[in-house]
């Protein structure tokens, strides 16, 4: 619910200025609008409240990490976000099969399994490099694949057509929620795929073990595939140097139908999230650190 002064003031003083900065960064070419944002983010982003969370975050997920490894880390973090922040204007330009040199797409063969099984599917990623470009995979294969697209709606309704800009042609965007759950849940029904980032905290989800801490996790792609029985896919992209990088389909996840629904769900979030920790693991400056995964206590 939007305040008076939110509604009428800031609000749209914020959407204003998105739309300014989304239009001037368009037309800064791509690989120099990413150094200015990733320099903007180094420069800047230690010095916000966000930054002390990002430490602690870290702190408590690698404790075999030194004081200057994590704050190393961190710098990383600030210089991924704002390099993907800058990319942003850029990325529905792209056609990330036209641009081998900086686009390398491993197992690309699976998503044209998806396609062609004649059954719904669910693939599933994190906030992680320029997580922008992952729907992109399968929707400018060819033929493309069509993804229902799973986000979070914006506070600041001004700024709600930026996310339209940004999907690829003949995608959904498919806002979290109930009337979203409903989207969703039609979009798997007429056997359509659907494209989650898993690794949002959700107060009302289920507790799920996540760098050795109960996380809050999201049980609607377990849900769903248990219902469907259909094909969850895990999906990762790195940010292999700059302004270059590297998608990579994994064969889809193995799937028990038990006949315990509590249980096999909690099970496929389980896996889902091992998917994810090992990815952040291995390259932990490119995760967005700067959120409440966890429970603040």
């Amino acid at each position: 619910m939007q305040t008076p002064f939110q509604k009428y003031v800031s609000h749209p003083i914020q959407g204003v200025v998105a739309h300014i900065l989304f239009f001037l960064i368009a037309f800064i070419p791509f690989d120099q609008a990413s150094a200015i944002g990733g320099w903007i983010g180094r420069k800047i982003g230690p010095f916000l409240s966000v930054h002390k969370l990002a430490l602690d975050n870290l702190e408590k997920a690698f404790p075999q990490k030194t004081s200057d490894e994590i704050q190393e880390i961190a710098l990383g973090v600030w210089d991924n976000v704002g390099r993907t922040l800058f990319e942003i204007p850029h990325v529905p330009k792209i056609n990330i099969y036209d641009q081998p040199e900086r686009f390398e797409v491993v197992n690309g063969h699976i998503v044209d399994q998806l396609r062609e099984d004649g059954v719904c599917g669910i693939f599933f990623s994190g906030h992680m490099a320029n997580w922008e470009f992952l729907s992109y995979a399968g929707a400018q294969r060819t033929p493309p694949l069509p993804l229902g697209m799973i986000y979070r709606a914006p506070d600041n309704p001004w700024v709600a057509d930026i996310f339209d800009k940004r999907k690829p042609s003949g995608c959904e965007m498919i806002p979290k929620g109930a009337k979203g759950a409903k989207m969703a849940l039609n979009t798997l029904k007429d056997g359509g795929h659907l494209a989650i980032l898993a690794d949002q905290k959700m107060n009302d989800g289920i507790s799920v073990p996540f760098f050795g801490r109960d996380a809050m996790t999201a049980p609607a792609m377990a849900q769903f595939a248990l219902k469907f029985n259909c094909p969850i896919v895990p999906c990762r992209i790195e940010r292999i140097e700059k302004t270059k990088f590297r998608l990579t389909f994994y064969e889809p996840m193995e799937i028990k139908d038990t006949g315990n629904r509590q249980q096999d769900i909690a099970t496929i979030m389980k896996d889902v999230n091992g998917y994810l920790e090992e990815w952040i693991s291995e390259q932990p400056e490119q995760w967005l650190w700067l959120h409440h995964r966890w429970p603040r206590a």
